[in-house]
Parts: C-alpha cells; structure tokens; sequence
C-alpha cells in the first residue's frame, strides 16, 4: 500500500474514527485506523480483539461504536460507497479513457432508464423463457425425446425384457408405472432434462452479458415491497432454475429477516425451470389462461411477502450493487457453463429421480402409496379436478418437476380451465422434498416447519377459489 493512499470519508465518519483513534492502544496486525473502521462496521471478530487489547478503556469504545450504530444511513454502506468511488478514481487513472464498449454505451443506458428497461425485460423475459425454454424446450425437445425415444423405443423394449428376465415384483420396479426406466429415467432426461437446459443455456447467457446486475437494480423498488431488495433477485431468478439450490443462495442475503423471507417466497411462489417451462407448455394455446397464471401467481408472491415484510421483525437492509459493463457473451463460455450445469443436473439430481422411483414403487407394494392418493383425492376433487390429479400432487412433493411432468401425462383428460386450476395450485403448493430439506438445513426445523404449514393451506384455497371464479369465465 502506498504511503499516502487514503479514502476519504464523510465528515462524520472521520470525526468517529478521531474520537476512537486515541482509545485504540493495544498491539493489533494492522494500522489503528482500519481497527477503527472495522469497530464502525460492526465487526464482531475486531470487537473482542480490542476487549481483550483495551481493557477498561473497551467502555469508551464500545459508546461511540453504538452511537455510530444509530446512524442513517448505515455506516457500514457509506464506508462501502466511499471505498467504491476511491476504486473508480484509482480505475480512471490506471485506465485511461474506457473504450468503446462493444455493445454501446447506448445501449447500457436503455437497459437502465425505465421507459425503456421494463420493455427489454419484457422482451427477454418472452423470447428467453416462453419462447425458448417454454416453446422450444417444454415442447419441442421434450415431444421428440420423451415422444419419440423413452415412449416409442426405451420404454416398451425396457418392458419387455423385464417381463421376460425379471420376476413380476422386480419387473415392476423397472419397468412398472412407478419404474426406475419408466418413470424415473423418462422423467429425469425425457422430460425435464430439456426443459432444464434450455434454461441453463438462457441464465448463462444473460450472465455472460452483465445483464443480471441490471435486473437487480430494476427489481429493486418491487422486491422492498416484500421486505426485500434488489439483491435478493439473484437468489429468486436462480429458484427458477432450482428452488433448492436458491434457497442455498439466500445466504448471500445480509440480514436473517431477508433469508426468511426468500426462503418463504422461493418454497411458495417461484417454480422451477422445469415446472415453469412445462406449464407454460400446459397452457401456451391459451394465453387468457397462461394470463391468469401469471396474474395470481404474482399477486400471490407480492401479496404473501407484503405480509412476511409486516409481520417479520428487524431492519430492512440497504441496496447497493456494482453494474458491469454489458458486453457481447462469449459463447464458449455458456457452453461452459451450461455443460457444468447439466453435469450437476445429472450427478445430483437424476439420482433423486430413481430414487424416488423406487420409495413410490415401496409404497405401491406395501400399500400406503393409494392411501395417501385417496386422502388426496378430496381436496383434489373440491378444485374441480379427477381423482387420478392427486397423483401428481403426491409426485410434487417429491419433486416439484415431478408433479409438473405428471400433470403433463394428464394434459389430454383436463380442459383449460382444469389445467389453469391444476398448475396454479402445483405451483403454490408445497416445496419438494429436497428443497424442504435444505430450508431445514439453512433456517433451521421450526421455521421450515412454518413455511410448509402456510403454504398447503393458501395453495389449495386459492386453487378452490380459482376453480369458482373459472367457473363463470368462458376460459
């Protein structure tokens, strides 16, 4: 570090860090002024270093570190913003003048001044997840894989052989309605590996172009309307690919409020790649329908997190998030990205897949899989849907794309009205089994266990709302 190299704070700021410079005497690894900062910045590490330094005069220190804690703005986020503005200084004069940006500097602006940046989302958002993930990876891919591979070829010769070398449990297992090969492996790469990645290939590209900063920064006034803010779009756009992996990411959130609110919004209102593209397969040769969807989910997401904010306890956090450049995306680099993605997909997921093939084909044989289908079948039947539906809420439970895809197996017998019930409910309902798991892991059981227990009520009583409004709509 440079002799003379300094940031230059607020008045305020430099006035705390005068007042506690004196107090500050102990033997520390670095300057007195960073352990001063530090102490600002509320650093519980640096804190019981300097009680064990200071002794007594800890007293003192501890007073003005909870005069600066009462400040607005945090001083935390000015010391970041200062610090920031010095490394943009320190960038022009290291650089030079920036080149032309391969995309334009025009560019960048539109996708940030909002007359224009809600458009181009709108525009991404179609292409990229209705067009691309729902049209071409929801139908196109998965007609030809599923349709043409695992129904007319994998699937009856897989039947076959196990009925012919297999005793009938076993053959069952393979091969049955709840087989490892016919149920498990078709769904996993037939159905949902598509779907997956497409949207892969969609996120790494908006990745690779800078593009996910600028949405953070547009989603920001909506996301404090749920208690949140724009940072908070990385883990939300992430649970569109996969909840359970998102709900990972919320760790990245600054406060524990925040962390519970994203977790309660992810298990409730964000549906995964595959469940998304498959929906808006179900319902794309409706758009009254797929309109509709659209609208309750979101009205669901907005006003659910509207009353978490409320309820929920603590201080909101402030917003702050460096904006790259944008620049034309590289594409070997989401090949990249999207190969490691899949590779995931397929290491840690697909085995989810089979294996939970084998525990519905353990409850078919012992009998509890048609009991719990029967106790379905009530609730099932009040959203105006047959009773062969509350198969796939059971699947949903298991895995979300589970439901999904066994709702895609039902599509011929429900009309657009039962469809547009049907997915509005699997979307609302209850997060899958490993996604539970995770939300245990990282909010703890009690929490989880609250987050389960309001959602299966709200999803169901929506759906039954939903089935009665339909019911006096021509849909």
């Amino acid at each position: 570090m440079l002799p003379d190299f300094k940031v230059d704070y607020s008045p305020t700021i430099e006035h705390l860090i005068g007042r506690l410079l004196p107090l500050l005497k102990g033997n520390y690894p670095f300057r007195p002024r960073a352990v001063a900062l530090l102490l600002l910045q509320g650093d519980r590490e640096i804190a019981d270093l300097t009680a064990r330094q200071e002794g007594p005069r800890f007293r003192q220190i501890q007073v003005i570190v909870k005069q600066a804690g009462q400040l607005s703005p945090p001083l935390s986020s000015s010391i970041a913003l200062a610090r920031h503005r010095r490394a943009q200084a320190i960038t022009r004069e290291v650089m030079g003048k920036p080149s032309l940006r391969p995309l334009g500097g025009l560019v960048d602006w539109l996708t940030l001044w909002p007359p224009t940046a809600f458009p181009i989302l709108a525009l991404i958002l179609y292409y990229g997840l209705c067009r691309f993930v729902g049209g071409f990876g929801a139908q196109d891919l998965v007609d030809f894989i599923e349709g043409r591979v695992f129904q007319a070829w994998v699937s009856p010769i897989a039947r076959e052989l196990a009925a012919r070398w297999l005793s009938p449990s076993l053959a069952d297992l393979v091969a049955g309605e709840y087989g490892i090969i016919t149920l498990g492996l078709r769904y996993a790469v037939g159905v949902i590996l598509p779907v997956v990645g497409t949207f892969f290939f969609f996120f790494s590209f908006l990745e690779d172009t800078g593009y996910l900063p600028r949405l953070a920064l547009l989603a920001d006034r909506a996301c404090k309307t749920v208690g949140l803010n724009g940072r908070a779009v990385i883990p939300l756009t992430l649970g569109l690919g996969c909840d359970t992996m998102a709900t990972v990411v919320t760790r990245t959130l600054e406060t524990t409020r925040e962390r519970i609110i994203a977790t309660f919004m992810l298990a409730l209102a964000v549906p995964c790649s595959a469940q998304l593209g498959l929906i808006i397969a179900l319902l794309a040769q409706s758009p009254l329908a797929l309109g509709i969807w659209v609208l309750v989910v979101g009205t669901i997401f907005l006003t659910a997190g509207h009353l978490a904010d409320r309820i929920l306890p603590g201080p909101k956090a402030a917003f702050h998030m460096e904006l790259p450049p944008l620049r034309l995306p590289v594409m070997g680099n989401i090949i990249m990205k999207t190969t490691a993605r899949i590779q995931w997909y397929l290491v840690e997921i697909t085995p989810v897949f089979l294996g939970t093939s084998l525990l519905l084909w353990f409850f078919d044989q012992r009998g509890f899989l048609q009991l719990i289908i029967q106790a379905l079948r009530v609730p099932v039947q009040r959203l105006g849907l047959p009773p062969d539906a509350a198969q796939i809420f059971l699947l949903g439970f298991f895995r979300r794309d589970y439901g999904a895809a066994g709702l895609y197996d039902l599509r011929a017998n429900l009309s657009t009205a039962q469809l547009t019930v049907a997915t509005t409910t699997l979307t609302l309902f209850v997060p899958c089994l490993a996604q539970v798991a995770v939300m245990v892991k990282e909010r703890g059981l009690p929490v989880a266990v609250l987050i389960v227990a309001a959602i299966i009520p709200l999803a169901f009583l929506v759906g039954y709302s939903l089935h009665h409004l339909l019911g006096v709509l021509p849909l």
